[in-house]
Protein backbone atom coordinates (compact mmCIF):
# COMPACT_ATOMS: atom_id res chain seq x y z
CA UNK A 1 0.00 0.00 0.00
CA UNK A 2 1.31 3.44 -0.92
CA UNK A 3 2.34 5.58 2.02
CA UNK A 4 -0.09 8.33 2.95
CA UNK A 5 1.15 11.78 2.00
CA UNK A 6 1.04 14.85 4.24
CA UNK A 7 -1.65 16.24 1.94
CA UNK A 8 -3.87 13.17 2.22
CA UNK A 9 -3.41 13.00 5.98
CA UNK A 10 -4.32 16.70 6.27
CA UNK A 11 -7.42 16.19 4.14
CA UNK A 12 -8.53 13.40 6.50
CA UNK A 13 -8.34 15.90 9.35
CA UNK A 14 -10.23 18.58 7.40
CA UNK A 15 -12.99 16.08 6.59
CA UNK A 16 -13.52 15.51 10.30
CA UNK A 17 -11.79 12.14 10.35
CA UNK A 18 -9.05 11.04 12.73
CA UNK A 19 -5.83 11.31 10.70
CA UNK A 20 -2.98 8.85 10.92
CA UNK A 21 -0.80 11.53 12.52
CA UNK A 22 -1.31 15.07 13.74
CA UNK A 23 -0.85 17.42 10.77
CA UNK A 24 1.74 20.14 11.27
CA UNK A 25 0.91 23.47 9.68
CA UNK A 26 4.52 24.64 9.47
CA UNK A 27 4.58 28.42 9.63
CA UNK A 28 8.26 29.21 9.45
CA UNK A 29 10.73 28.58 6.65
CA UNK A 30 13.08 26.59 8.86
CA UNK A 31 10.67 23.63 8.93
CA UNK A 32 12.57 20.81 7.24
CA UNK A 33 9.95 18.11 6.69
CA UNK A 34 7.42 17.68 3.93
CA UNK A 35 4.64 20.27 4.08
CA UNK A 36 0.98 19.45 3.58
CA UNK A 37 0.19 22.72 1.83
CA UNK A 38 1.80 25.27 -0.45
CA UNK A 39 0.50 28.73 -1.22
CA UNK A 40 -0.26 29.92 -4.74
CA UNK A 41 -2.25 33.09 -5.26
CA UNK A 42 -2.25 35.97 -7.77
CA UNK A 43 1.11 37.51 -6.96
CA UNK A 44 0.25 41.04 -8.07
CA UNK A 45 -1.86 41.30 -4.91
CA UNK A 46 1.30 40.99 -2.81
CA UNK A 47 3.14 43.80 -4.54
CA UNK A 48 4.21 45.41 -1.26
CA UNK A 49 5.97 42.23 -0.18
CA UNK A 50 8.31 42.20 -3.16
CA UNK A 51 11.78 43.08 -1.79
CA UNK A 52 12.60 44.66 -5.14
CA UNK A 53 9.41 46.69 -5.29
CA UNK A 54 8.46 50.10 -3.93
CA UNK A 55 6.78 48.51 -0.90
CA UNK A 56 3.37 49.95 -1.71
CA UNK A 57 0.44 47.61 -2.05
CA UNK A 58 -2.09 47.77 -4.88
CA UNK A 59 -4.09 50.38 -2.95
CA UNK A 60 -1.15 52.67 -2.31
CA UNK A 61 -0.48 51.73 1.33
CA UNK A 62 3.23 51.82 2.07
CA UNK A 63 4.72 48.88 3.99
CA UNK A 64 7.80 48.96 6.18
CA UNK A 65 9.92 46.27 7.78
CA UNK A 66 9.72 45.76 11.51
CA UNK A 67 12.32 44.19 13.77
CA UNK A 68 9.55 43.22 16.19
CA UNK A 69 7.85 41.32 13.37
CA UNK A 70 11.03 39.45 12.53
CA UNK A 71 11.76 41.61 9.51
CA UNK A 72 8.32 41.14 8.00
CA UNK A 73 6.60 44.06 6.28
CA UNK A 74 3.62 45.73 7.90
CA UNK A 75 1.54 48.75 6.85
CA UNK A 76 3.11 52.02 7.87
CA UNK A 77 1.66 53.17 11.18
CA UNK A 78 1.76 56.86 10.26
CA UNK A 79 1.02 58.99 7.21
CA UNK A 80 -2.18 57.13 6.28
CA UNK A 81 -3.59 57.40 2.78
CA UNK A 82 -7.18 58.13 3.89
CA UNK A 83 -8.13 60.66 6.58
CA UNK A 84 -11.84 61.05 5.77
CA UNK A 85 -13.93 57.95 5.10
CA UNK A 86 -16.40 59.99 3.05
CA UNK A 87 -13.58 60.68 0.56
CA UNK A 88 -12.62 57.03 0.03
CA UNK A 89 -13.80 57.04 -3.60
CA UNK A 90 -11.18 59.68 -4.41
CA UNK A 91 -8.36 57.65 -2.87
CA UNK A 92 -9.09 53.93 -3.14
CA UNK A 93 -8.77 52.87 -6.77
CA UNK A 94 -8.79 49.22 -7.81
CA UNK A 95 -6.33 48.09 -10.49
CA UNK A 96 -7.70 47.43 -13.97
CA UNK A 97 -7.99 43.64 -14.09
CA UNK A 98 -8.39 43.70 -17.87
CA UNK A 99 -4.69 44.51 -18.04
CA UNK A 100 -3.68 41.28 -16.27
CA UNK A 101 -3.19 37.99 -18.12
CA UNK A 102 -4.28 35.66 -15.33
CA UNK A 103 -3.41 32.52 -17.25
CA UNK A 104 0.21 33.59 -17.62
CA UNK A 105 0.32 34.98 -14.09
CA UNK A 106 -0.89 31.67 -12.66
CA UNK A 107 1.67 29.77 -14.72
CA UNK A 108 4.49 31.91 -13.33
CA UNK A 109 3.17 31.79 -9.76
CA UNK A 110 2.78 28.01 -9.81
CA UNK A 111 6.21 27.51 -11.31
CA UNK A 112 7.74 29.73 -8.64
CA UNK A 113 5.88 27.85 -5.89
CA UNK A 114 7.26 24.56 -7.25
CA UNK A 115 4.30 22.57 -5.93
CA UNK A 116 4.07 18.79 -6.15
CA UNK A 117 0.29 18.43 -6.31
CA UNK A 118 0.51 14.72 -5.57
CA UNK A 119 1.91 15.54 -2.14
CA UNK A 120 0.84 19.10 -1.39
CA UNK A 121 -2.50 20.88 -1.30
CA UNK A 122 -2.64 24.22 -3.07
CA UNK A 123 -3.82 26.96 -0.72
CA UNK A 124 -5.18 30.04 -2.45
CA UNK A 125 -6.36 33.39 -1.19
CA UNK A 126 -6.92 36.90 -2.48
CA UNK A 127 -7.89 39.30 0.33
CA UNK A 128 -4.40 39.06 1.78
CA UNK A 129 -4.97 41.40 4.68
CA UNK A 130 -8.75 41.16 4.96
CA UNK A 131 -11.44 43.80 4.74
CA UNK A 132 -11.16 44.99 8.34
CA UNK A 133 -7.38 45.16 8.08
CA UNK A 134 -7.65 47.07 4.81
CA UNK A 135 -9.69 49.80 6.51
CA UNK A 136 -7.19 49.98 9.38
CA UNK A 137 -4.28 50.14 6.92
CA UNK A 138 -5.99 52.92 4.99
CA UNK A 139 -6.92 55.05 8.01
CA UNK A 140 -5.17 53.69 11.12
CA UNK A 141 -7.02 52.12 14.03
CA UNK A 142 -8.21 55.34 15.66
CA UNK A 143 -9.82 56.83 12.57
CA UNK A 144 -10.80 53.45 11.12
CA UNK A 145 -12.72 52.35 14.21
CA UNK A 146 -14.33 55.78 14.53
CA UNK A 147 -15.43 55.56 10.89
CA UNK A 148 -17.27 52.30 11.57
CA UNK A 149 -19.31 54.05 14.26
CA UNK A 150 -19.70 57.48 12.71
CA UNK A 151 -20.09 56.68 8.99
CA UNK A 152 -21.32 53.08 8.76
CA UNK A 153 -22.88 53.55 5.32
CA UNK A 154 -19.60 54.80 3.87
CA UNK A 155 -17.76 51.85 5.42
CA UNK A 156 -20.30 49.42 3.99
CA UNK A 157 -19.87 50.87 0.53
CA UNK A 158 -16.07 50.70 0.80
CA UNK A 159 -16.22 47.07 1.89
CA UNK A 160 -18.58 46.31 -0.99
CA UNK A 161 -16.14 47.92 -3.42
CA UNK A 162 -13.24 45.86 -2.06
CA UNK A 163 -15.34 42.70 -2.02
CA UNK A 164 -16.45 43.16 -5.64
CA UNK A 165 -12.82 43.57 -6.64
CA UNK A 166 -11.58 40.44 -4.86
CA UNK A 167 -14.48 38.31 -6.06
CA UNK A 168 -13.69 39.46 -9.60
CA UNK A 169 -10.04 38.44 -9.09
CA UNK A 170 -11.14 35.01 -7.90
CA UNK A 171 -13.54 34.47 -10.79
CA UNK A 172 -10.88 35.46 -13.31
CA UNK A 173 -8.05 33.42 -11.79
CA UNK A 174 -9.22 30.40 -9.85
CA UNK A 175 -9.51 28.08 -12.86
CA UNK A 176 -5.84 28.65 -13.60
CA UNK A 177 -4.62 27.94 -10.06
CA UNK A 178 -6.92 24.96 -9.43
CA UNK A 179 -6.57 25.20 -5.64
CA UNK A 180 -7.68 22.75 -2.96
CA UNK A 181 -8.14 25.26 -0.13
CA UNK A 182 -9.54 28.78 -0.03
CA UNK A 183 -7.67 30.87 2.53
CA UNK A 184 -9.55 33.71 4.23
CA UNK A 185 -7.51 36.17 6.28
CA UNK A 186 -8.58 39.00 8.56
CA UNK A 187 -7.39 39.92 12.04
CA UNK A 188 -10.38 41.36 13.87
CA UNK A 189 -9.17 40.78 17.43
CA UNK A 190 -6.39 41.69 19.82
CA UNK A 191 -5.08 39.37 22.53
CA UNK A 192 -7.58 40.48 25.14
CA UNK A 193 -10.72 41.27 23.13
CA UNK A 194 -12.07 41.61 19.59
CA UNK A 195 -11.76 45.03 17.98
CA UNK A 196 -15.45 45.08 17.06
CA UNK A 197 -18.68 43.52 18.27
CA UNK A 198 -20.29 40.43 16.81
CA UNK A 199 -23.06 42.66 15.48
CA UNK A 200 -20.59 44.83 13.57
CA UNK A 201 -18.69 41.76 12.39
CA UNK A 202 -21.86 40.26 10.97
CA UNK A 203 -23.01 43.51 9.42
CA UNK A 204 -19.80 44.78 7.84
CA UNK A 205 -17.59 41.75 7.19
CA UNK A 206 -19.32 38.39 7.27
CA UNK A 207 -21.27 38.81 3.99
CA UNK A 208 -18.04 39.50 2.13
CA UNK A 209 -16.18 36.56 3.64
CA UNK A 210 -19.16 34.43 2.62
CA UNK A 211 -18.90 35.46 -1.02
CA UNK A 212 -15.44 33.86 -1.09
CA UNK A 213 -16.32 30.82 1.02
CA UNK A 214 -19.35 30.16 -1.21
CA UNK A 215 -17.08 30.03 -4.26
CA UNK A 216 -14.90 27.53 -2.44
CA UNK A 217 -17.78 25.29 -1.41
CA UNK A 218 -19.27 25.39 -4.91
CA UNK A 219 -15.95 23.92 -6.09
CA UNK A 220 -15.68 21.34 -3.27
CA UNK A 221 -12.73 23.18 -1.78
CA UNK A 222 -11.84 23.33 1.89
CA UNK A 223 -11.88 26.72 3.64
CA UNK A 224 -9.29 27.97 6.10
CA UNK A 225 -9.52 31.15 8.14
CA UNK A 226 -6.66 33.05 9.75
CA UNK A 227 -7.71 35.26 12.63
CA UNK A 228 -5.37 36.06 15.52
CA UNK A 229 -6.27 37.04 19.04
CA UNK A 230 -9.41 36.57 21.12
CA UNK A 231 -11.87 36.01 18.31
CA UNK A 232 -13.84 33.14 19.86
CA UNK A 233 -17.05 35.17 19.58
CA UNK A 234 -16.77 34.86 15.78
CA UNK A 235 -16.27 31.08 15.72
CA UNK A 236 -19.96 30.19 15.44
CA UNK A 237 -20.18 32.30 12.27
CA UNK A 238 -16.98 30.72 10.95
CA UNK A 239 -18.51 27.26 11.32
CA UNK A 240 -22.20 27.79 10.66
CA UNK A 241 -22.16 30.59 8.07
CA UNK A 242 -18.82 30.26 6.31
CA UNK A 243 -18.31 26.52 6.65
CA UNK A 244 -14.70 27.00 7.72
CA UNK A 245 -12.80 23.72 8.04
CA UNK A 246 -9.67 24.96 9.79
CA UNK A 247 -8.89 28.02 11.90
CA UNK A 248 -5.40 29.27 12.60
CA UNK A 249 -3.60 30.17 14.77
CA UNK A 250 -6.29 29.37 17.40
CA UNK A 251 -4.42 31.14 20.18
CA UNK A 252 -4.94 30.16 23.79
CA UNK A 253 -6.40 33.51 24.82
CA UNK A 254 -9.62 31.86 23.57
CA UNK A 255 -11.55 29.16 25.43
CA UNK A 256 -10.24 26.47 23.12
CA UNK A 257 -11.38 23.60 25.33
CA UNK A 258 -14.97 24.81 25.09
CA UNK A 259 -14.68 25.19 21.31
CA UNK A 260 -13.26 21.67 21.05
CA UNK A 261 -16.11 20.31 23.18
CA UNK A 262 -18.71 22.10 21.05
CA UNK A 263 -17.47 21.26 17.58
CA UNK A 264 -15.19 18.25 18.01
CA UNK A 265 -13.48 17.22 14.80
CA UNK A 266 -15.90 19.25 12.65
CA UNK A 267 -13.85 22.42 13.19
CA UNK A 268 -10.09 21.97 13.07
CA UNK A 269 -8.03 24.22 15.33
CA UNK A 270 -4.45 24.77 14.22
CA UNK A 271 -2.21 26.05 16.97
CA UNK A 272 -3.78 26.07 20.44
CA UNK A 273 -0.60 27.43 21.95
CA UNK A 274 0.70 30.93 22.39
CA UNK A 275 4.09 30.12 20.98
CA UNK A 276 5.38 33.68 21.32
CA UNK A 277 4.97 33.87 25.11
CA UNK A 278 5.11 30.18 25.96
CA UNK A 279 8.51 29.76 24.40
CA UNK A 280 9.89 33.12 25.55
CA UNK A 281 11.11 31.44 28.72
CA UNK A 282 14.51 29.82 28.91
CA UNK A 283 13.22 26.29 28.36
CA UNK A 284 15.17 23.08 28.01
CA UNK A 285 14.25 20.18 25.74
CA UNK A 286 12.39 18.31 28.47
CA UNK A 287 10.19 21.31 29.22
CA UNK A 288 9.44 21.89 25.54
CA UNK A 289 8.48 18.24 25.19
CA UNK A 290 6.14 18.50 28.18
CA UNK A 291 4.41 21.57 26.72
CA UNK A 292 3.92 19.98 23.31
CA UNK A 293 2.58 16.72 24.74
CA UNK A 294 0.16 18.64 26.95
CA UNK A 295 -1.22 20.53 23.93
CA UNK A 296 -1.61 17.30 21.95
CA UNK A 297 -3.30 15.46 24.83
CA UNK A 298 -5.75 18.34 25.28
CA UNK A 299 -6.78 19.02 21.68
CA UNK A 300 -5.83 16.12 19.41
CA UNK A 301 -8.08 13.28 20.72
CA UNK A 302 -10.67 12.43 18.09
CA UNK A 303 -9.05 14.64 15.44
CA UNK A 304 -9.84 18.29 14.80
CA UNK A 305 -6.36 19.55 15.66
CA UNK A 306 -3.18 20.56 13.85
CA UNK A 307 0.14 21.63 15.25
CA UNK A 308 1.12 25.15 14.31
CA UNK A 309 3.80 27.04 16.17
CA UNK A 310 6.33 29.59 15.19
CA UNK A 311 7.71 32.58 17.00
CA UNK A 312 9.37 35.74 15.91
CA UNK A 313 13.11 36.03 16.36
CA UNK A 314 13.88 39.77 16.16
CA UNK A 315 17.62 39.12 16.24
CA UNK A 316 18.56 36.63 13.48
CA UNK A 317 21.83 35.98 15.32
CA UNK A 318 20.14 34.89 18.55
CA UNK A 319 21.37 31.29 18.61
CA UNK A 320 19.43 30.38 21.74
CA UNK A 321 16.14 31.46 20.12
CA UNK A 322 17.01 29.63 16.91
CA UNK A 323 17.77 26.45 18.88
CA UNK A 324 14.45 26.76 20.70
CA UNK A 325 12.51 27.26 17.45
CA UNK A 326 14.16 24.26 15.84
CA UNK A 327 13.62 22.12 18.94
CA UNK A 328 9.92 23.02 19.02
CA UNK A 329 9.60 21.86 15.42
CA UNK A 330 11.57 18.68 16.16
CA UNK A 331 9.40 17.80 19.14
CA UNK A 332 6.15 18.59 17.36
CA UNK A 333 7.18 16.39 14.47
CA UNK A 334 7.97 13.52 16.84
CA UNK A 335 4.76 13.90 18.84
CA UNK A 336 2.65 14.17 15.67
CA UNK A 337 3.88 10.75 14.55
CA UNK A 338 3.47 9.10 17.94
CA UNK A 339 0.18 10.50 19.20
CA UNK A 340 -2.43 8.36 17.43
CA UNK A 341 -0.32 5.22 17.93
CA UNK A 342 -0.64 5.46 21.69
Amino acid sequence: MAQLTEKENYFMCLRGEVPEWIPHMAADPSYKWERATAGASPSFLMKAMDPNGDHKDIWGVEHVTSKEAGGAMIPKTWDFILDDITKWRDVIKAPNLDEIDFEQLAKKDLEKANIDRSKQAVQYGVAGTGYFQHLMAFMGFTEGLCALYEEPEECEELFQYLSDFYVDVVNRSIDYYQPDIMSLVDDTAAWGNPFISVEMYEKFLLPHYKRLSDIAHDRDMFVSFHNCGKCECFVDDMVNVLGVNVWNPAQNCNDLVAIKEKYGSKFVMAGCINSSSTFQADLNEEQIREIVWDVANTYAPGGGFCFMASFIIPDPNDQKAIWKRDMVNEVMHEVSREFYKK
